[in-house]
């Protein structure tokens, strides 16, 4: 008997007949079926810019989704991965521009140089690099190795599909230690990297694409439009006074934090670092102090996002906005001006140890 809707097909020369679909003779087995012999065959070509040179490339959303990629040997290119991808590694580039979208694991820049970089990833890492100027958001401690004339910025930039990006790529909007950098081979008397200006301005360093299937992308790179909160990072802080607030994982954790974000800077306070991190009730006790039995138990909820705002006037500034913005929505903000900094301490050197810094 044939398979269900088999239809028989007219003799073959010899007077055989051949059925579209036949079961396995008695006692024979079918072939087994593998998830991996299911997969789209996965062409390197595909994920890979190689030996070019005056060019404007490309990706758009939904081309990478998630596959490795590489970028080699290119010369006075335009480079743009809009797509969230696992790994990516640059080598032997020189003159580029280059924009990558949120990576899963780690960026590898080697033996490039005169490059300006727009940059999402977990793990940022150089060697042997000379001149790159790096808008960053990194989640871990970004690392070089034999590098010098490095720069780092906060990353910021916008386009409909980032926020989603970021999320498939595992990566928290908030996590950003983009300026606190460690140099693996230090000079004695020198320093091979800075920060870039506090008005460096994105698009003087990587312009938009002008390639027509590439300008398809909505991009801003207004800094009050990015999906990265905009922080001072190590940059020296304008105040002693700093204010240490924390909003608990809810419907609207994240669109709470950027409210308060754009409320206190819109009032001339700084935003200086921002972390989403899980805690405990031993960490509350050490962070939350006595106000701790209040808070535990909207910990099981999930992470929380702890914002630092600093200025003259910042605990006042917060404990004023919160009450008037955010009525009944539960929120931890120093309470006093001599508690502040201890505060921030306590929750940052706690913060810290959780993602292994």
């Amino acid at each position: 008997m044939g398979c269900c809707f088999s239809k028989r097909r007219k003799p073959a020369q010899g007077g055989q007949q051949q059925e579209a679909c036949q079961e396995p003779a008695a006692g024979e087995e079918k072939a087994p079926q593998y998830s991996w012999d299911q997969r789209a065959k996965v062409d390197p070509k595909d994920y890979t810019f190689s030996g070019l040179k005056n060019e404007t490339v490309g990706r758009l959303p939904g081309k990478v989704a998630g596959q490795q990629f590489v970028i080699q040997d290119c010369e006075n290119c335009s480079i743009y991965i809009f797509d969230h991808s696992a790994t990516i590694t640059i080598d032997d580039c020189v003159n580029c521009q280059i924009f990558l979208g949120p990576i899963k694991g780690s960026v590898f820049f080697r033996d490039c140089k005169d490059c300006k970089c727009i940059v999402a990833c977990q793990q940022f890492r150089s060697r042997d690099c000379r001149k790159l100027e790096v808008f960053l958001c990194c989640a871990t401690q970004p690392i070089i190795e034999s590098s010098t004339g490095m720069k780092f910025g906060c990353f910021q930039y916008y386009y409909p599909e980032l926020a989603l990006q970021f999320k498939d790529a595992g990566l928290s909007i908030f996590n950003n230690t983009w300026s606190n950098i460690h140099d693996f081979t230090p000079v004695s008397g020198e320093n091979n990297w800075g920060l870039l200006p506090e008005n460096a301005v994105v698009q003087d360093y990587v312009p938009l694409p002008t390639s027509e299937e590439l300008k398809a992308v909505r991009i801003s790179t207004d800094a009050m439009k990015s999906i990265i909160p905009i922080t001072r990072g190590q940059r020296q802080k304008s105040s002693d006074e700093s204010c240490l607030v924390v909003f608990f994982a809810g419907d609207y954790t994240t669109a709470n934090a950027r409210k308060l974000i754009d409320e206190m800077t819109g009032k001339g306070f700084q935003l200086v670092q921002t972390k989403e991190v899980s805690m405990k009730a031993e960490d509350a006790q050490r962070v939350f102090q006595q106000c701790a039995s209040e808070f535990i138990p909207l910990l099981e909820r999930g992470p929380v996002v702890a914002l630092e705002f600093n200025g003259d006037g910042a605990v006042e500034g917060c404990r004023n906005t919160v009450n008037d913005v955010f009525n009944g929505t539960k929120v931890f903000v120093s309470e006093s001006k001599a508690s502040a900094s201890q505060d921030v301490d306590n929750f940052y050197n706690f913060a810290d140890m959780q993602m292994g810094m």
